[in-house]
C-alpha cells in the first residue's frame, strides 16, 4: 500500500466499495484511500482521482501503472470537481471521500514550509502555480490583517500579540522561513500555554487556510459532491480541525433538512486509541458520512 490513510477501515466499512462500480476520490493526496477503492472494487470498479498538489498526482500516476485504466487521475482542486467530471463525461459516482487534512509528505518536505519543526521556505501552497504564499502574507499584509487571520482561521487567543511581534520583526528584516516564524511566535505567547502543542500551530493552520483558500473550497466542494452523488450512495468527509468539521456538520444538516441527505453519524466518528499511537497525527480527525437521498437537480 502507498499511504495509510487516516480512519481508513471506518472509511470503507462507510462506502462499502463493490466490483464494476464507480468512486471519487476528491483529495488523493498519498494514495491511501484510493488504492483501498480500487482493491475492494476489484476487478472493474472505477476510481476518479483529484489532487491539485504536483507530488500527490506523482504519485498517483504511480498507482496508475498498477491499476491502469481503473484509475482515473485529474490535477485540479476539488472545488471545481462538478464542472470537471462533466467535462470528461461523468455525471454520477457510487461513492465519495474527501480527506481535507494536509498530507504526510506535505509536512515531512521541509521545502514545502507546512511544518513549524523543520527549516524551509515560507510556503504553504498546495498548488505551486497559487501566486499568494505564507511569506507574502506574513511580510506584506498590514497587522490588522493577520491579527484578523489567526484569531478567526487559527482561533488562537494571542492573536494580536502574535500580529505585533511579526510587525516588530520584519520591520527589522524580512522573514524568510518556517523556523523564523514559529519562534517569533514562541516569542509573543506565554510559554506556560502551551504544554501539548506547539505554540505556532493555531498560527500556521491559520496561514495555511489562507494561502489555499480551504475553507472556501470545501464549502464549494461539498455542494458539488452532493451534486455528483448517485442516490442512496455515500459522501465520507475526514476533516482535522473544528472550523473543517464545522463546515462538514453544517453542510450535512442543511443538506438534511432539505430531504436531500440522510446522515448516518450522529457524532463523527474519531480515530482508536490504537491508531493515534500508531500515528499520532491522527488525532484530531473526524469523519462525518451522509447518503444521498432519491432526488433530483435541475
Amino acid at each position: 500500500m502507498i499511504h495509510k490513510s487516516v480512519l481508513l477501515n471506518e472509511s470503507m466499512n462507510f462506502l462499502q466499495p463493490k466490483r464494476g462500480l464507480m468512486y471519487l476520490d476528491l483529495t488523493f493526496g498519498g494514495g491511501g484511500h484510493s488504492e483501498q477503492l480500487l482493491k475492494l472494487s476489484a476487478p472493474d470498479g472505477i476510481v476518479v482521482a483529484f489532487d491539485q498538489d504536483s507530488k500527490a498526482i506523482e504519485i498517483a500516476l504511480k498507482l496508475k501503472e498498477i491499476y491502469k485504466d481503473r484509475l482515473i487521475v485529474i490535477k485540479e482542486n476539488f472545488s471545481n470537481c462538478y464542472s470537471v467530471v462533466k467535462e470528461i463525461g461523468f455525471d454520477s459516482f457510487d461513492g465519495i471521500i474527501m480527506d481535507i487534512g494536509v498530507a504526510s509528505f506535505q509536512l515531512d518536505d521541509a521545502q514545502r514550509g507546512f511544518s513549524f519543526l523543520k527549516d524551509g521556505p515560507l510556503d504553504m501552497r498546495m498548488d505551486k502555480d497559487n501566486p499568494l504564499s505564507a511569506k507574502e502574507i506574513v511580510n506584506n499584509w498590514s497587522r490588522q490583517e493577520l491579527e484578523q487571520i489567526i484569531r478567526n482561521y487559527g482561533q488562537e487567543r494571542f492573536a494580536k500579540r502574535i500580529a505585533l511581534k511579526i510587525e516588530e520583526k520584519r520591520a527589522k528584516a524580512p522573514i524568510e522561513t518556517t523556523l523564523e516564524l514559529a519562534n517569533i511566535v514562541k516569542e509573543a505567547v506565554p510559554a506556560y500555554f502551551y504544554k501539548k502543542i506547539h505554540p505556532a500551530t493555531k498560527t500556521f493552520q491559520a496561514l495555511r487556510i489562507v494561502v489555499n483558500s480551504e475553507l472556501d473550497s470545501l464549502k464549494k466542494g461539498l455542494n458539488d459532491a452532493i451534486k455528483l452523488l448517485k442516490p442512496y450512495s455515500r459522501l465520507v468527509v475526514i476533516s482535522f480541525h473544528s472550523l473543517e468539521d464545522k463546515i462538514v456538520k453544517d453542510t450535512f444538516k442543511n443538506f438534511s433538512q432539505q430531504k436531500i441527505l440522510s446522515i448516518l453519524t450522529k457524532k463523527p466518528i474519531v480515530p482508536s486509541l490504537q491508531e493515534i499511537n500508531e500515528n499520532p497525527r491522527s488525532r484530531s480527525a473526524k469523519l462525518r458520512c451522509a447518503e444521498k437521498l432519491e432526488v433530483t437537480y435541475d
